[in-house]
């Protein structure tokens, strides 16, 4: 078994853990904050999230890479470097400018939004997951 291979699948599952906590707890709650409270409590909340979650998919996608240099060429890894771009996209052009957006107080719809559009990001997390868990 590649070491490589297994490092970056730890960080995947590490991150499923993450993702599927975050969109079952933590998005969901933030519409039970209430208004006063929303920006300190969301401030903590990236402030707090933000130091396990990107380390964490900045080693997913460095593996990544590493692994296609060192010649992985088996397509269902490949196919699974798809459902990680599909979550970096999803992060970047749509939950960080709903989070910029939720940073000036608490907006019932961007919140809404932010709790059904992450569905997107849990679902694909977890397909990579199916998929490293089947490679390996």
């Amino acid at each position: 078994m590649n070491s490589l291979l297994l490092i970056h699948a730890a960080t995947t599952f590490t991150l499923i853990g993450l993702i599927w906590t975050i969109q079952l707890v933590h998005y969901p709650l933030f519409a039970e904050v209430g208004r006063e409270n929303f920006p300190e409590y969301h401030a903590r909340h990236c402030r707090r999230i933000t130091p396990l979650v990107a380390p964490l998919m900045l080693g997913e996608a460095i593996t990544a890479g590493l692994l296609i240099l060192w010649g992985a060429r088996n397509p269902w890894l490949l196919g699974s470097f798809l459902f990680m771009v599909l979550s970096w996209l999803s992060t970047w052009r749509v939950q960080v400018p709903l989070h910029a957006r939720l940073a000036n107080g608490f907006d019932a719809a961007a919140q809404h939004r932010l709790v059904a559009t992450n569905w997107f990001r849990t679902a694909a997390w977890t397909v990579r997951g199916i998929i490293l868990l089947c490679i390996i």
